[in-house]
């Protein structure tokens, strides 16, 4: 079992590529049990597909190349369980998905985080806990350029429902 995650699609009326296509794709290249969750560019699928290869082909099915990331379950469930904050608030947690290693420019990100917000960075992710909202913070528009590499986010809500999905 493996998680899709795609980043920038279907935001402002951009890149869109509805699930039921993204489900399409991913069973053409080979996946199977494929099951999508809201519109955000998120999967859970069976068999393993690379993901410059998922790429590809929504570059030739519709015009625009999303960066996308593969974990395999294990490592999904590994890194949503390293978060060491409340998950009580599943809107207030926030993990950024890494595309690679990090040299997270943490001087950066403590001038900008105002004092309600708690950031860890691990090997894997980036996890924000901004109990006021993340629609303002100026730590969560700038994590992934101080991260250094392509990241993806997702809300506590959506981890813990791709897990179940990936667990059903």
């Amino acid at each position: 079992m493996h998680v899709v995650l795609l980043r920038g699609i279907n935001v402002g009326g951009h890149n869109k590529l509805p699930m039921a296509e993204l489900k399409d794709v991913l069973n053409e290249l080979g996946a199977h049990d494929v099951q999508t969750y809201i519109q955000s560019g998120n999967a859970v699928m069976q068999g393993y597909i690379a993901a410059d290869a998922i790429s590809d082909a929504i570059e030739k099915t519709k015009g625009f190349r999303p960066k996308v990331m593969v974990f395999p379950i294990g490592l999904f469930a590994q890194i949503a369980n390293a978060s060491q904050f409340p998950t009580d608030d599943g809107k207030a947690l926030h993990i950024w998905f890494l595309s690679g290693e990090s040299d997270f420019d943490s001087v950066k990100a403590d001038a900008l985080a105002i004092p309600s917000e708690s950031y860890l960075v691990t090997e894997h992710a980036i996890y924000l806990h901004a109990p006021d909202g993340i629609g303002r913070s100026k730590l969560a528009a700038k994590i992934e350029s101080l991260a250094g590499v392509p990241a993806t986010a997702r809300n506590w809500n959506t981890v813990r429902k791709l897990l179940a999905l990936a667990n059903a």
